[in-house]
């Protein structure tokens, strides 16, 4: 009896975790270059004295779908896509370095570049900041031209680079914060060959649709688990009726 209790608990936390992931893919399915997290069930063997011949399912977060989302023109010399499998690099909260496909960029008061979400862009000796300019490109290869204040339009100047890596060959993860990392806490080389595409977006990767079919079987799962659940508790409260009976 114990042992179907435990099954279910175990079935419900993975629910919840599923559910979890599913809730923030869809909070998040207008963001821009977001990427899906996916949950999925991994076994967890119930260690004893002798061999481990029982193994638990466990639902947790165990990556995220790297899937290109769909890219829109914008007209924005701010905006870029970042083409193939590349990463913009950002400054994360705790001053790390950490990698988003977010590409809706900003220049606030003091010229700091940074992304929609507030992350200060790295560029090619740290957080890129922008004098005054008159007008400004990104090309392909993440160079940042400008026209400064009151300069001569027909000589832009470059002042500063995006610093674009690839996850080819290294390992990352992504956090709650939706940054992704690198998981031993090092720092992936820049990408020679990433590009970027100026004056697009690309939006968030999560299917909306699937997203709420899965939220309705998860719930589904939810239910059945403390279907289960009262239904053991019937049965021993059944089983201890005949006891006392018998007594």
């Amino acid at each position: 009896m114990d042992r179907l209790v435990n099954t279910a608990l175990t079935a419900m936390r993975g629910a919840m975790a599923r559910q979890t992931a599913i809730a923030n893919n869809l909070a998040n399915a207008n963001t821009v270059g977001f990427r899906a997290e996916i949950a999925n069930a991994t076994s967890q063997w119930l260690n004893g004295e002798t061999y481990n011949t029982r193994a638990q399912q466990a639902e947790q977060v165990l990556g995220a779908d790297m899937g290109q989302g769909a890219v829109t023109q914008t007209g924005n010399p701010l905006d870029v896509a970042v083409n193939g499998d590349g990463l913009l690099t950002v400054q994360g909260p705790e001053g790390d370095e950490a990698y988003t496909r977010r590409g809706d960029l900003k220049v606030n008061d003091s010229g700091l570049l940074t992304t929609g979400d507030g992350y200060a862009v790295i560029g090619e000796g740290g957080p890129i900041t922008l004098p005054p300019y008159d007008s400004l490109s990104i090309g392909n290869d993440g160079g940042i031209w400008i026209i400064p204040q009151g300069g001569d339009s027909a000589q832009p100047q470059r002042v500063d680079g995006l610093k674009i890596v690839s996850p080819k060959g290294s390992s990352i993860a992504k956090g709650a914060d939706n940054l992704f990392r690198e998981t031993n806490g090092g720092a992936l080389p820049q990408d020679p060959t990433g590009s970027v595409t100026g004056g697009a977006i690309e939006g968030s990767n999560v299917n909306a649709t699937q997203a709420l079919v899965q939220m309705i079987e998860a719930s589904r799962s939810w239910e059945t688990q403390i279907k289960m659940i009262n239904t053991a508790k019937e049965i021993d409260d059944g089983g201890a009726s005949l006891m006392r009976l018998d007594s």
